[in-house]
């Protein structure tokens, strides 16, 4: 999970359009990294992107997750009323081997918690949600 950090103020601050204009930009950084047919980057819903990678450890998936951060980053887009100065995004990862103890639900509630907790450490970062699953 993505999600824009201080996107609201964004908004406020540079107007819906330009809002509409930085979901693009972003979105085009995210999607650079789906680069096997099966990846999927999607908007889930305001500010926030979800990006599936299947059959993707989680140590990959976190490196991706923190590729994607510092492109975004980088790319320097101007948010005056960010205390980082640029449009940047903080991720939540998680992954599970499918079966049919887990549900995905279970998925998201993962990368929710894990989003959750980046930016309660101060956001644009990556935080990886622990579960207790073997992975294969």
């Amino acid at each position: 999970m993505c999600d824009i950090d201080f996107f609201k103020p964004y908004n406020d601050t540079y107007g819906h359009q330009m809002g509409d204009d930085c979901l693009k930009q972003v979105a085009v950084h995210l999607q650079s990294e789906a680069q096997r047919p099966a990846d999927v980057v999607a908007r889930y819903g305001g500010e926030e992107f979800a990006i599936l990678l299947p059959n993707t450890e989680r140590a990959i998936a976190q490196s991706i997750a923190e590729h994607l951060r510092s492109t975004i980053e980088a790319a320097a887009i101007p948010h005056r009323v960010s205390p980082f100065q640029y449009v940047t995004a903080s991720f939540g990862v998680s992954s599970i081997t499918p079966s049919l103890l887990n549900a995905p639900a279970q998925l998201i509630t993962e990368a929710d918690r894990a989003l959750y907790d980046a930016k309660a450490k101060g956001r644009n970062q990556v935080s990886v949600q622990q579960n207790h699953e073997k992975e294969t």
